[in-house]
């Protein structure tokens, strides 16, 4: 503190310049994980029935699978996905969804097993909401 102090006062003094630069405020804090489950469960609720029930059941079992995880980086590369995934939602309409496309980057970081799994997600969608049973 009396380092602070010292340069605030004698700052034309010294044969460099001080800057005292601002914390970096954080757009939007991660939340804890409890919080952040309810908080997903709620936003949910506005969504059709069908991809509420689908969305609810996929949440559950991703917290619950994620549960034990002790790698600080992983955590954190968990909730800030959430999170995003949550920021989401609560700003699209349900035509907004239609528009929604992933980036290329996050595809690129996908294992083969994860992109066959998105594959079948999107072909059973497709066939829901056509009419006919998925394959």
């Amino acid at each position: 503190m009396r380092i602070i102090q010292f340069l605030r006062n004698n700052a034309s003094k010294l044969p460099f310049k001080v800057t005292m630069k601002e914390p970096k405020k954080v757009k939007n804090p991660l939340l804890p994980p409890l919080s952040l489950y309810r908080e997903i469960l709620r936003a949910h609720r506005k969504l059709p029935f069908d991809q509420r029930s689908l969305g609810d059941m996929y949440v559950k079992a991703e917290f619950r699978a994620h549960q034990k995880i002790d790698n600080p980086l992983q955590i954190i590369g968990f909730l800030s996905s959430w999170q995003k995934y949550l920021e989401m939602v609560l700003q699209n309409t349900e035509q907004d969804w239609k528009k929604y496309h992933l980036e290329d980057d996050m595809l690129e970081k996908m294992s083969d097993d994860q992109i066959i799994q998105l594959h079948e997600l999107m072909r059973g969608t497709k066939e829901m909401y056509k009419g006919g049973a998925p394959e």
